[in-house]
């Protein structure tokens, strides 16, 4: 039995320092063969910057995930196409930046692999390929590798996830849906072994708007005039998901969610 760990979206500079403060102990508590982190609002809240990502890998996490920021931050790219533990969604419509999924063997146990997959959702965002169709070749790939996968899909409606979900079940190992930064109470084994939650939340303060100080967002709801979004340094939390996972039929045995105060 292996055990894997998603953390969600990373949010700018107290998302970074809430999971070095909360991940020693995380580590400590669960004991994970594999961490996994988005990254993709890490830098202010909107993108990754190659410094910011070897900062986040120091602290202990194996893979990063990314979504619709991660073009936000134009010195990313170089980074993307040399470190493969870096993942940009696979389904973008670009051929040369990067990739959108990977095998990695874990560090304590070097016999197994696992298979990570990065997928962006079309509904409410820009342009992509379509996850379903993309997400069912990725697999069929990496399954000649290893029966463990996970897959981080980072869309906006919830209907989306689902659909995604449920059509990988049995397939994959744990997916994930990221972007909207609130958790969801909806983790559970689906009926063919593949654990699910909606939505993993954010490393981020609580009482914000996503991750941004609430006064900003709501001055735009109220009178539409663009504003320069800051992000809340404030009671910030950590969401994140612990799966466990038999590594011989890659179907999961059970399935957490956490949330815990920095």
């Amino acid at each position: 039995m292996i055990k894997l760990l998603f953390i969600g979206d990373i949010i700018g500079r107290p998302g970074r320092q809430a999971l070095a403060a909360l991940l020693p102990a995380l580590k400590r508590e669960h004991a994970p063969d594999l961490i996994i982190a988005n990254g993709e609002n890490a830098a202010g809240g909107f993108g990754l910057t190659p410094k910011i990502a070897d900062e986040i890998f120091a602290l202990g996490v194996d893979v990063i995930t990314t979504g619709n920021h991660i073009w936000d931050q134009k010195e990313i790219e170089p980074y993307l196409r040399q470190n493969y533990r870096l993942l940009r969604p696979a389904n973008y419509p670009v051929e040369d930046l990067g990739q959108g999924a990977v095998v990695v063997a874990l560090e304590r146990k070097r016999q197994i692999k696992v298979g990570i997959i990065n997928l962006a959702g079309r509904v409410f965002l820009g342009p992509a390929d379509c996850p379903f169709r993309a997400g069912r070749e990725l697999v069929a790939r990496l399954r000649n590798e290893t029966a463990v996968i996970v897959v981080d899909f980072h869309a906006e409606a919830s209907s989306e996830k689902n659909a995604l979900g449920l059509f990988l079940d049995g397939q994959v190992s744990l997916f994930v849906g990221t972007h909207t930064h609130v958790q969801t109470a909806d983790e559970r084994i689906l009926p063919r072994g593949t654990a699910y939650i909606t939505d993993v939340g954010m490393v981020g303060g609580r009482n914000s708007v996503i991750g941004m100080k609430s006064d900003r967002v709501i001055e735009k709801f109220l009178n539409g005039k663009p504003q320069r979004y800051e992000v809340e340094k404030k009671d910030v939390w950590l969401g994140a998901v612990l799966a466990e996972v038999d590594e011989e039929s890659g179907q999961a045995v059970a399935v957490q969610r956490l949330q815990i105060p920095a």
